[in-house]
């Protein structure tokens, strides 16, 4: 009966995705739904779209494997972005009225660093996405009993996303996160109630995991330590700043106030309801013991399913895994819509031809690279499955890339007026020469290797734009002399 339940909450999310298409009249409406949506749903979808699996599953086996320390990329991380995109970039982005966030670095730098800058976006959605469709696997086979393998869950998983995603675009995005997060607030909120009878209130979990030293929450007190924790923050924190889905929120705005303030109240959102999954996640260690140990020792992500469905009511299961899946789904589409996009617009567009493409091919083509985008993170999620990478460390691997290569010219564009395009080029270059050879060599040195790159990109960004001419500064000679 649950997994009919379940099943029927797929097909009314699919519908909601669809009866979304009509509204996709060309390109601009599948990108950003018209710059049109009002606060409410633009803070919807700041906080479902980033409330996603590993804030569910992964974050929670996170702390019950390590302790709040444990946690600084996210939510601490992730909350920090949200807040400094809308406090610091929101209002600029919007006045430049821009398609996607890679039509920002052709306009300051030119074509190539456009392209650059679009490959590298779309390459660090590859683990976010993939996180979610692995967690959609999970999901169907604790449903299941096994019956359904976690593999075969991650194709069901990604088909379901793909295909309300697939036509609706933003619209889609939009109206199914919209209604998800009303089941993931109202939901969760539910279970936790719940959870809190069976535990004798939230105090009980508290002092329990402050005595387990849970709460701990500071590095030590020495260099290694400190840059690690400093590093953690601003992977996500700076690294998801220049991420497409981020920038298409907020340009799906209807004004840049919404924009602003929509970003933030939804990053301060997704920060306070974060502590809602580890409350429910630890409230095992008082409930269940013996599952709670089984867990841990074998995979602590399914902890809080399987909890779950061994303690609360029928109802209560299908509300949990309808605010579940509903997590997952919101996130997914979001996260599969903005790199294909990306990709679209500013890689693939210039490669196919210099003219600009009518807007009704634009569309088609877009399309099209969501779904082969989709077949690509499939694959990904499946051949992580067998290495047993963690979601809350995919999710942590994903914004290496833009931390490195994206963030310093977007930042440097908005606020230096001697960013040139060379210091780009440097900015990206030196980054990456940087980031990649540490993390495949020394992947465990002193100084993380993306924090390396990212005081490497800066470095780069400085010296290449003092080391550019302007053509105004360039004086002319005073005596050219000719050869016969």
């Amino acid at each position: 009966m649950l997994v009919g339940f379940v099943f029927l909450y797929l097909v009314l999310s699919i519908g909601i995705g669809m009866y979304a298409a009509t509204k996709v009249h060309n390109a601009r409406d599948y990108i950003t739904a018209g710059r049109s949506l009002p606060m409410y749903i633009v803070l919807a979808m700041v906080f479902a779209t980033w409330f996603g699996a590993e804030t569910v599953l992964g974050i929670p086996a996170t702390f019950l494997e390590e302790d709040l320390g444990g946690l600084i990329s996210d939510p601490f991380g992730a909350s920090l972005c949200l807040v400094l995109f809308g406090l610091f970039f929101a209002r600029k982005l919007y006045r430049m009225n821009l398609l996607t966030i890679g039509d920002f670095y052709r306009q300051r730098y030119g074509h190539k660093v456009e392209v650059i800058a679009g490959i590298a976006i779309a390459l660090s959605y590859l683990g976010w996405v993939s996180a979610q469709v692995t967690a959609l696997g999970l999901v169907f086979n604790v449903l299941s009993d096994g019956s359904i393998t976690q593999a075969q869950g991650i194709l069901i998983g990604a088909a379901v996303v793909l295909l309300y995603t697939l036509y609706g675009g933003m619209w889609s995005v939009a109206l199914t996160t919209f209604v998800q997060m009303i089941v993931i607030v109202l939901g969760l909120l539910y279970i936790a109630w719940l959870m809190s009878g069976l535990t004798g209130g939230v105090a009980p979990v508290i002092e329990h995991a402050a005595q387990n030293g849970k709460f701990h929450f500071w590095p030590e007190l020495n260099a290694v330590a400190m840059v690690a924790f400093v590093s953690g923050l601003l992977t996500m924190g700076f690294g998801s700043i220049p991420q497409q889905d981020v920038f298409q929120r907020a340009n799906s705005s209807k004004n840049e106030n919404v924009a602003v303030w929509g970003t933030v109240l939804g990053g301060v959102a997704y920060f306070a309801f974060a502590a809602v999954p580890l409350f429910l996640a630890y409230s095992a260690n008082l409930i269940d013991p013996a599952l709670a140990a089984q867990w841990l020792s074998e995979d602590s992500q399914k902890l809080l399913p399987e909890l779950v469905k061994a303690h609360l009511p029928l109802f209560a299961q299908v509300v949990f895994y309808g605010a579940l899946l509903s997590v997952i789904m919101s996130t997914a589409s979001g996260t599969l819509l903005a790199p294909s996009v990306t990709l679209s617009e500013n890689v693939l567009k210039g490669w196919i031809t210099r003219r600009n493409l009518s807007d009704h091919k634009m569309l088609v083509m877009t399309r099209w690279v969501v779904g082969v985008f989709a077949a690509c993170v499939t694959l990904y999620a499946l051949w992580a499955l067998d290495r047993e990478t963690g979601i809350h460390q995919m999710v942590e691997n994903a914004y290496k890339v833009t931390l490195v290569l994206a963030f310093t010219p977007l930042a440097a564009g908005l606020y230096w007026k001697r960013a040139s395009t060379l210091g780009a080029y440097w900015a990206m270059g030196l980054g990456l020469a940087t980031w990649l050879p540490m993390e495949f060599l020394a992947p465990e040195a002193d100084i993380p290797p993306q924090f390396a790159g990212f005081l490497m990109s800066i470095a780069g960004m400085v010296a290449g734009s003092l080391l550019q001419r302007r053509p105004e500064h360039v004086a002319a000679p005073h005596h050219v002399h000719q050869r016969d």
